[in-house]
């Protein structure tokens, strides 16, 4: 789970608006969970969850967003909606953005996976 502060989150951030996404929003709790970070990608809303590993000994970042995670997404994005009137009509992707640990490299890239499942 990320927080604010989390310094993956806040790299995550930084590269979608480099990638011309504009944020609408970060860490928006609900009771069914949390959505990291929504960006708009043109006119498609895209809800994003940041995945980060330390240890390659695990599953990567990108494999932990499992069928039980992408149902708890799916939730938060659809109360997501109802709460905010103003991006129901858009069209939705959820995309994941996997920090995975690289013997080389401190900080690794960010991989990004468009659509990475779908509702």
């Amino acid at each position: 789970m990320t927080t604010a502060d989390d310094p993956h989150e806040n790299r995550a951030a930084e590269y979608l608006q480099q990638q011309g996404l504009r944020l609408v929003g970060r860490n928006i709790r609900y009771r069914g969970g949390e959505l990291d970070i929504v960006a708009l990608d043109g006119d498609t809303l895209v809800f994003v969850e940041v995945r980060a590993r330390s240890n390659p000994r695990y599953a990567g970042a990108a494999a932990s967003v499992d069928r039980r995670k992408q149902r708890k997404l799916q939730l938060a994005a659809s109360l997501f909606l109802r709460s905010q009137p103003r991006w129901r009509n858009y069209p939705c992707r959820f995309d994941v953005i996997a920090f995975e640990p690289r013997q080389s490299s401190p900080a690794p890239d960010p991989l990004w996976i468009r659509s990475a499942f779908t509702a």
